[in-house]
């Protein structure tokens, strides 16, 4: 008997989940299932939906159709959407979320089914929540998100032939961490000099007066960009220059060095710096690929992320289809947070029982 195809549905609550639920859809679409979209609020633009993509309006128009599993990139979804629900993450853990006194990216917030972990670094700790909470399982599957990273590609609209060298400045949104405010004169006095290409990306909940400033640097040397995808950016730059952002981390997936401005959490595989005045020098270091920094990254990112195969969707479907045909019966019934599920309900307007 031919085998039904299954429906997979997409809930993402921001802009950037586009991005990185797109090779796994590719994924579930070349073996000939289903996927549909399902845009939880108002800091979700539909625009950035392609025109062979389909989306859900409604919930009652979700529970109609019965997904058999849902995939989240994010922190919460709602209990009454029917399906497997599965956690993608929106990030690595930079340790940007413990400074402010959460536990961040192993917040256990009792929503998923089953997690689908990055490398090492996070499969052991969530195994530990698994046997203690007992109602998900994990699986350690590399991050769906990257799969294009470690594909070739073609036809990068932020490549450039004119023979410098590019760096991409990145930023987080949280104020009492971000670089941005602090290294503006800095920038802009890099950015006039003509000495590198400068691409300049920002969290999408950066400050709008943040935004604006640095939009004013945009010349024949800057280019300030507004993306769903940042993967290009990443592919295009030779070095980075951030802050905290979880960001950093994908960048050193390419074995490219970071120059990194008060981070939290730093390590030999980082150049942090405290003094805004070394930025120049501190760049102009990481360009020359130190060997000993460039082994450091290699280390680094063997531990939280050591598959470049780029078929990490693969694993993801893998993973949830093994659970899907298991079952969840024996798992624990998760404990009903019934403040956050009265705040989805009012969030998405669905009240019936």
């Amino acid at each position: 008997m031919p085998v039904c195809p299954k429906r997979y549905l997409f809930y993402i609550a921001q802009n950037y989940a586009y991005a990185m639920l797109r090779p796994l859809q590719q994924v579930i679409k070349a073996r000939g299932d289903a996927v549909y979209w399902f845009l939880e609020g108002s800091e979700v633009d539909p625009k950035h939906l392609r025109g062979d993509e389909l989306c859900w309006q409604s919930v009652n128009q979700v529970i109609e159709w019965q997904p058999d599993a849902v995939f989240v990139p994010g922190n919460v979804v709602p209990s009454f959407i029917p399906g497997l629900k599965v956690a993608l993450f929106h990030g690595f853990d930079t340790g940007k979320r413990k400074s402010e006194g959460n536990k961040g990216h192993f917040a256990i917030r009792d929503c998923f089914d089953l997690y689908c972990t990055q490398g090492p670094s996070s499969t052991a700790r969530f195994q530990e929540l698994a046997q203690q909470h007992g109602h998900f399982e994990v699986k350690e599957t590399g991050w769906a998100a990257l799969d294009p990273l470690f594909q070739t590609q073609s036809g990068n609209p932020f490549d450039s032939t004119d023979g410098r060298k590019t760096i991409l400045m990145c930023s987080t949104f949280s104020k009492h961490i971000s670089c941005a405010r602090q290294l503006f004169d800095t920038v802009k006095r890099l950015t006039t000099s003509g000495e590198w290409r400068w691409l300049i990306q920002f969290h999408p909940k950066m400050d709008p007066e943040v935004v604006a400033m640095y939009r004013s640097l945009e010349s024949e040397h800057c280019q300030f960009i507004e993306t769903d995808n940042v993967l290009p950016l990443l592919t295009a730059a030779d070095a980075m220059l951030c802050d905290t952002s979880s960001i950093v981390l994908m960048f050193l997936m390419q074995h490219k060095p970071v120059v990194t401005f008060n981070n939290k959490m730093p390590g030999p595989h980082l150049y942090n710096i405290t003094d805004e005045s070394k930025v120049h020098q501190a760049l102009t270091h990481v360009l020359m690929q130190p060997p000993e920094l460039i082994n450091a990254i290699k280390q680094y990112t063997e531990h939280i992320h050591p598959y470049t195969d780029g078929h990490s969707s693969e694993r993801v479907l893998a993973a949830t289809d093994e659970l899907l045909a298991k079952g969840t019966s024996h798992l624990k019934a998760k404990p009903s947070n019934i403040v956050r599920h009265l705040k989805m309900r009012k969030k998405l307007a669905y009240w019936k029982l």
